[in-house]
């Protein structure tokens, strides 16, 4: 990192260093924005990159934008871009990757740095609009990294590649939520496709088609209840009518005679009486019409 605040170097630092080591430093500023530098250092650079963040802030605020007001997150893992409301992190600039840090000269007000980008890897010159602060934010920076160094230094580098094996362990659980998310969303979908395929259209009555015999007709079955064929103009057919017990019976008050439901006990006694005379008749001959009919093979008697 270029020290562009080595001019403070023989004065002590603003903050302990437990307070960068162990939490943060909070600023309050506005945000110019950002904008990628061919180079990552040099005061030319930021000046460049000033003159063309200020010139768009011109027109967006001519446009009746504002500029938006950003909490700056400051300790020896780099510099945190949260809103100030919401505290959602914007930009996570981590210390290592910055290059260069220091406040504009003719504008005391203005302060950048300049990150190289972990996904793109481009340099970006970050700018910021602070009225009393922007000196120290700036010195705060320095400090951070100045800490940052020494604690590398103790450690031999593994404290760095530590950080960086965190951050994109931290990189890819991101990506994975994101992904779940995402999963659960398209899973979400189709059961709410699936719902509405199984779902009947209104009115309508699902029935499931009986089986039919190889004449195309629905098999009898005594368990069954019959069930009525609808006509086929679509009307329902009549309810079957039921005869009353009085016309069941004939004009003598009596049961209709069923040959196929009667048995021998059925028949009163004379009757009885006269069948078995008829039956034994049978067995002897019939007479009919004066010819005789003999059930005996002997008898040759035409």
């Amino acid at each position: 990192m270029n020290r562009a605040f080595n001019r403070k170097k023989d004065k002590s630092w603003m903050h302990t260093p437990e307070a960068l080591a162990k939490h943060y430093i909070a600023y309050n500023a506005k945000f110019l924005g950002n904008t990628e530098v061919e180079a990552p250092k040099g005061t030319e650079v930021v000046k460049d990159a000033v003159r063309k963040l200020k010139f768009q802030r011109h027109i967006k605020k001519s446009e009746g934008q504002k500029i938006p007001k950003v909490e700056l997150q400051i300790s020896i893992y780099g510099v945190k871009i949260l809103d100030p409301k919401t505290k959602d992190v914007q930009y996570n600039c981590q210390l290592h990757r910055i290059s260069f840090c220091a406040d504009d000269k003719t504008d005391k007000r203005i302060f950048t740095f300049i990150c190289k980008d972990s996904e793109s890897n481009k340099h970006l010159c970050y700018v910021f609009d602070s009225e009393k602060c922007a000196e120290e934010i700036t010195l705060t920076i320095g400090q951070a990294f100045d800490l940052a160094y020494k604690k590398f230094l103790e450690s031999g580098g593994k404290d760095v590649e530590t950080r960086k094996q965190i951050g994109s362990l931290q990189k890819r659980i991101q990506e994975l939520e994101t992904e779940n998310s995402e999963l659960k969303k398209q899973l979400q979908d189709l059961e709410e496709q699936l719902m509405i395929a199984h779902v009947p259209p209104a009115g309508s009555i699902s029935m499931k088609p009986q089986s039919t015999d190889i004449f195309d007709m629905v098999p009898f079955s005594p368990v069954t209840p019959l069930v009525p064929i609808p006509a086929s103009n679509g009307c329902p057919p009549p309810p079957p009518t039921t005869l009353p017990p009085d016309i069941r019976k004939d004009l003598f008050g009596a049961e209709p005679f069923d040959p196929f439901t009667c048995g021998a006990a059925d028949f009163p006694p004379d009757i009885q009486s006269k069948l078995d005379e008829m039956q034994e008749g049978f067995k002897m001959g019939l007479t009919l019409e004066g010819t005789v009919f003999s059930l005996d093979p002997l008898d040759s008697r035409c």
